[in-house]
């Protein structure tokens, strides 16, 4: 989850893409460069230890544009497959 959220911070489509399960996976990824993502906060972690095939991550991380500040309120899924873990996909709380 971490490496992932520092791959926005820093614009590394490669490496968010390659971290993403190869099923949920888009064929790209396009970030906005004016995007400023500024903080990263784990809520809750479930599962996602050495013998775990599945985990769960609910992060708040803030960002801002322009003079607009936000923050994205997220459930991310991750499976392990292949002795590594994968991005499947995640559920976004608007609140």
């Amino acid at each position: 989850m971490r490496s992932r959220y520092t791959a926005f911070v820093v614009g590394d489509v490669r490496h968010l893409l390659d971290t993403w399960h190869p099923g949920t996976r888009p064929d790209e990824l396009a970030l906005d460069p004016a995007q400023r993502w500024t903080g990263l906060k784990i809520l809750s972690v479930e599962a996602g230890g050495k013998t775990d095939a599945r985990g769960a991550v609910e992060f708040r991380a803030s960002w801002r544009q322009g003079g607009q500040q936000a923050v994205l309120h997220e459930r991310s899924r991750f499976v392990r497959q292949s002795g590594r873990w994968w991005y499947l996909d995640g559920r976004v709380d608007p609140s």
